[in-house]
């Protein structure tokens, strides 16, 4: 996508799935001609990253169940999505399982009683790690980009954060609607 303006629509990734329904970016993807995926690199408990464990507000000890993803856009790696609930939320369910997620993490959250009512995110810049270099094709010296996204519930409870990590060369607009959250 190098160079590519790209408009994504954030509710969609917001709003639970019908039966059926494919995910968010394969459906977004495809109305651009394309063809999108991903492939799961870890499901499981862990501990948090720093940016992570004050989103969701953590305790020092506390764990988190996280979801690590290579996003592709035909069939080339475009982004690295790490998504992480709280333990008391997500432990136990799909989402701590090396499998696919019927419907998606958004639908199941649905149906353990949490529904996005907030985001907020949050966008900067660094150098990337070896992993990141790796997994994205990125040569040594390479910028990415990192986005936070945190998704509260209506009553404020921090329900998931997903950290984001795209190279540089994308041109990202995002906008968020009315529709899911």
């Amino acid at each position: 996508m190098s160079g590519d303006a790209w408009i994504s629509e954030t509710a969609p990734y917001l709003a639970p799935r019908k039966p059926g329904q494919s995910d968010a970016w394969t459906d977004e993807a495809a109305r651009r001609g394309r063809r999108g995926g991903q492939r799961l690199l870890q499901a499981g408990e862990v501990d948090a990253p720093d940016a992570v464990r004050a989103a969701l507000r953590l305790s020092a000890t506390e764990r988190v169940i996280v979801r690590r993803r290579l996003i592709l856009l035909d069939d080339q790696p475009v982004e690295l999505a790490d998504s992480y609930y709280p333990v008391p939320i997500a432990g136990g369910t799909p989402l701590a399982e090396p499998r696919k997620v019927p419907g998606g993490a958004v639908t199941l959250l649905k149906e353990l009683g949490y529904t996005g009512a907030e985001v907020v995110e949050d966008v900067s810049a660094a150098l990337a790690t070896i992993e990141e270099r790796e997994h994205l094709g990125l040569p040594e010296g390479s910028a990415v980009l990192h986005l936070l996204r945190l998704t509260r519930a209506a009553d404020g409870t921090p329900m998931e954060a997903s950290l984001m990590t795209m190279p540089t060369g994308r041109h990202l607009t995002y906008r968020l609607g009315k529709q899911g959250v």
